[in-house]
């Protein structure tokens, strides 16, 4: 059995759905069908969740809102139409909204969040019509009614173990279920909404419960690349990687898959398989809990920029019981998560996104490091990058390091910080934000010829 997931892009129209249907029927073992809200038809374009996100800001100003209300129905009145679908699916996506805003209530977080959801639902509802009208045997799955029951943090909601035995049912079922992404209900019966990456939660949740042979997560590549093609011209395509190595490129800024979104997958030990639903016979990336080893050290180098750093030197910090402890105390009492910690004997360098320091935020950790850690020194390095070499193989080959320095030296790029994580399966440099590019184009020759 397979659950297969369709994000905004391969539900943007008609045409896109029909491949859909395509898909899905090609293979009888396909028979979840997690679906996305329509996503952007060409580049300009809106999302149908953005639209609706817009559009619920409108009423909560309480200002006029049937030209917002008129742009989303729009949206599905085309996929109707292109479809040849009766006109009543589009009355019914009119009224479930027009239902969905008349029934708010005080928690304006709650209303966002079925609103949003309304996305994911209207579009669940036409195409397993539409794969009704096509002549197969098909039905919308409710998931409330089928038991996905996430907590009542509106807008981060977590699923609730008690999911998983009750979706378990839907393993019997031998029509094509089509299944909204992206949201679940509470316990009180309110609709609520999974972070970014929520049609991903919901399939990986899916794919856990019925137990799966494969997670298909189809999207608009063909494989996962080994590096950004934004940057690098035709990066090699990788075929198969460990759930290891896909969190760690995920974390520096691969972006198929939000890394977390697919945790309940991960667990299970489900094989995920990106694919593209636009070239569907392509093999595509296979994710895998464990992989053979093979000539390939490197499997892929990702990079993201916007980090900083702390940096604090203390003489004999070594001998100091619970500096480290302290000094990781102070940014939790802060509210600041880290991302790497590289030290020497007598220094510590904390890592952690920009987007988390503040000017503020900067000054109060820093005078209370003075305060409570009487440092001899603490410096703050904004326009950070950080860039990650991963790779399984890379346990068993010594050199690693010295080849990837090499490169970025005859480049000219000057390194600010070097991390290998404790699994020796990645590592970790920190270079100038402007040295990004020169350092991913020297890495990528180096490892991959390219």
């Amino acid at each position: 059995m397979k659950v297969v997931k369709f994000g905004g892009s391969s539900v943007s129209n008609a045409e896109q759905i029909s491949k859909v249907i395509q898909i899905v029927t090609a293979d009888a073992d396909r028979r979840i069908v997690v679906v996305s809200a329509p996503g952007k038809r060409f580049k300009d374009d809106t999302k149908v969740t953005d639209l609706l996100i817009a559009l619920t800001n409108t009423v909560l100003a309480g200002k006029n809102f049937e030209a917002g209300l008129k742009e989303v129905v729009e949206r599905y009145a085309e996929i109707q139409r292109d479809l040849k679908l009766p006109a009543e699916v589009v009355e019914t996506i009119e009224a479930d909204l027009r239902g969905r805003i008349a029934a708010r209530r005080a928690n304006d977080a709650q209303f966002m969040d079925a609103m949003k959801a309304a996305g994911e639902d209207c579009n669940a509802r036409v195409i397993a019509e539409a794969f009704t009208r096509a002549g197969f045997s098909a039905k919308y799955v409710n998931p409330g009614e089928a038991g996905l029951l996430l907590s009542d943090d509106f807008g981060n909601a977590q699923v609730l173990d008690e999911s998983y035995s009750k979706l378990a049912a839907l393993k019997e079922v031998q029509e094509i279920m089509v299944f909204p992404g992206f949201f679940g209900v509470t316990k009180s019966g309110d609709i609520a909404t999974f972070p970014r990456g929520g049609s991903d939660i919901t399939g990986a949740i899916l794919a856990a419960a019925v137990k799966a042979d494969v997670y298909e997560n189809f999207t608009d590549v063909d494989s996962v690349c080994a590096m950004d093609p934004r940057v690098i011209d035709n990066p090699p395509a990788i075929d198969c990687m460990t759930y290891r190595e896909m969190r760690e490129l995920s974390y520096a800024g691969f972006g198929v898959f939000h890394d977390e979104a697919i945790i309940p997958a991960v667990r299970a030990e489900i094989p995920i398989c990106v694919k593209n639903t636009n070239n569907p016979l392509a093999a595509g990336t296979m994710v895998v809990p464990k992989r053979a080893p093979d000539e390939r050290t490197v499997v892929g180098i990702s990079s993201a920029s916007g980090f900083s750093s702390i940096y604090i030197d203390k003489y004999m910090m070594n001998r100091e019981i619970g500096f480290g402890r302290r000094l990781l105390q102070i940014l939790e009492e802060e509210d600041i998560s880290f991302e790497h910690t590289p030290s020497g004997i007598d220094n510590i360098s904390v890592v952690l996104a920009s987007a988390n320091l503040s000017e503020a935020k900067k000054n109060q950790v820093i005078h209370r490091i003075k305060t409570e850690l009487n440092p001899d020194a603490v410096t703050v390095e904004h326009g950070l990058a950080l860039i990650m070499v991963v790779g399984e193989g890379m346990h068993y080959t010594p050199g690693m390091a010295a080849r990837a320095t090499q490169a970025m030296a005859a480049a000219g790029v000057n390194l600010e910080m070097i991390n290998q994580g404790a699994s020796e399966i990645s590592m970790m440099f920190a270079v100038k934000d402007a040295d990004r590019e020169k350092a991913l184009r020297a890495l990528g020759k180096s490892f991959f010829g390219i």
